[in-house]
């Protein structure tokens, strides 16, 4: 009875908000707090809710202070030369913009934080997304696609788990997965460039030799210049080869050769949020990151570097717990940077949106995962998973776990598939003479769709920034990233790692 309850509620709660018939902060409290009464343990659910509370806190903590310390050193300019670097590689073509996406957040993964990924991705590339009116939803899929491969460094948290609760040596699991792994970030490059074809194809690409961007005087048009600048429509004609002039943002043509960008509806291309953003002027100019913005701090571009690297490498050693080091470093950042009272005031300010909503979705997972947890739910659904694998499967048992690891890692928080699940299915392996290296290694493979679970405080990042409905990244992301962990299982069968 659990099993079913269980499934059926996780349906419920995707169903609800992909069709966008309740929020995800309100359907993550009010469904499962529905069916821990159906369960017939209405009366625990404080207790069930304060379990979730207690152990996403820390987590809460880490991104509340992680987006101060980020946001702090996007506003001073210390990831200005990386974006600039990748927006000359993009120019203003919609195919070079979706790959750069997934470059940038495979690049930034490194640090093995997902948050960090993300907002500094999202910073960096909405103000291209939004000035083209691209699709939103495919920088959030790209970048969870990227961040989720590179997720399985070892110190990016699942490689870690799997080490622990099968008492393996995470180098041993992770170095041999690399050629897999590579496969997957090819393909998620591969996926960018087909998506990005796609909408080159949909919005049309402006491609600038030498480009010069002049400001235009108020109540005019801005104006791009460049050696062969040329606009090629839908259908592929050539209207020019001198100025273009580019759109307004409402989709309006400017004067000259250029032609409206219809915005046909589909499933993955949601509504946009309105027209003008903070990265535009009244008058439509992109701006991006602003170069002369007062945030800047040049003279102190140095400090706020060595600050980072401090900051990553003490998570990487684990020196203190990573909420302490956020802690510590948004501080010491403010401190620096803003010495002034209002200064800081207004900086935590400018980031309190952002920080209010992903610490009130983190929150409400925790009624989720609680109610999950609390009721045994969790436990009778990996149980019956394990217990319906055909005798037969023995033998390929890290196949088996490679493949359960889609679902499972999405459905459930890392700590329990790697603690709960993993070593079931090792001992089940063993039995039938599969090491549990192959088991770990396998394990490993959901996580492309792992980063866009529910139960992941970081896609609220992601989403947020972004101002992307969390139904409509769902909806387009799935099968994507379904699609992403088993091309990374093939090549680990293919390469005889798994």
């Amino acid at each position: 009875m659990l099993t079913i309850l269980g499934f059926t509620m996780i349906a419920t709660f995707l169903v609800l908000i992909m069709l966008k018939k309740m929020s995800p902060i309100a359907a993550l409290v009010l469904i499962p707090a529905l069916f821990c009464v159906f369960v017939g343990k209405g009366a625990h659910l404080g207790d069930y809710v304060i379990d979730g509370v207690t152990s996403l806190a820390p987590t809460a903590a880490m991104l509340m202070f992680a987006i101060v310390y980020f946001g702090v050193m996007i506003d001073v300019g210390l990831f200005d030369p990386i974006v600039r670097g990748i927006l000359r590689f993009c120019k203003a073509d919609p195919l070079r913009i979706v790959v750069g996406t997934a470059v940038l957040a495979a690049i930034v993964s490194l640090d093995g934080d997902g948050s960090t990924t993300f907002m500094i991705t999202v910073s960096a590339m909405y103000p291209l997304y939004k000035r083209l009116k691209m699709s939103l939803v495919v920088m959030t899929g790209v970048a969870a696609m990227a961040n989720g491969v590179m997720n399985t460094l070892p110190w990016g948290g699942p490689t870690a788990r799997a080490a622990t609760a099968l008492k393996l040596d995470a180098s041993d699991i992770f170095v041999p997965m690399i050629p897999a792994l590579a496969v997957g970030l090819v393909f998620v490059i591969a996926l960018a460039y087909v998506l990005g074809r796609r909408e080159r194809t949909r919005l049309g690409v402006l491609t600038l030799d030498d480009v010069l961007v002049e400001e235009k005087p108020a109540g005019s048009e801005t104006v791009l210049v460049g050696a062969g600048a040329e606009k090629t429509p839908r259908n592929g004609s050539t209207t020019g080869t001198g100025p273009v002039t580019s759109p307004a943002p409402g989709g309006g043509s400017g004067s000259g050769t250029d032609t409206d960008r219809p915005q046909p509806p589909s499933d993955e291309t949601p509504d946009r949020t309105p027209d003008r953003t903070p990265d535009e002027t009244p008058d439509g100019d992109f701006q991006g990151l602003d170069p002369h913005r007062a945030t800047l701090r040049p003279k102190l571009y140095w400090f706020n570097a060595l600050l980072t690297v401090v900051l990553l490498t003490a998570m990487i050693m684990e020196l203190l717990p990573i909420p302490v080091l956020f802690l510590l470093g948004a501080a010491t950042a403010l401190t620096v940077n803003f010495p002034h009272m209002p200064d800081q005031k207004a900086r935590i300010g400018a980031h309190a949106e952002n920080v209010l909503n992903v610490s009130g979705m983190v929150f409400a997972a925790a009624v989720f995962t609680g109610v999950l947890q609390g009721t045994g739910m969790v436990d009778h659904m990996a149980e019956w998973l394990v217990a319906n694998i055909p005798d037969g499967m023995g033998p390929h048992m890290a196949f088996v776990t490679g493949v359960l690891s889609i679902p499972l890692t999405y459905f459930m928080s890392n700590d329990g598939f790697y603690f709960g699940i993993v070593p079931v299915l090792a001992e089940a392996g063993a039995a039938h003479g599969v090491s549990p290296l192959e088991i770990a290694r396998a394990s490993l493979v959901g996580q492309p769709l792992h980063m866009s679970s529910p139960l992941v405080p970081a896609v609220y990042v992601l989403v947020g920034m972004a101002k992307v409905e969390f139904g409509d990244h769902t909806r387009f992301v799935v099968k994507w990233a379904a699609l992403t962990s088993l091309v990374v299982l093939g090549a680990g069968i293919l390469f005889g790692i798994v």
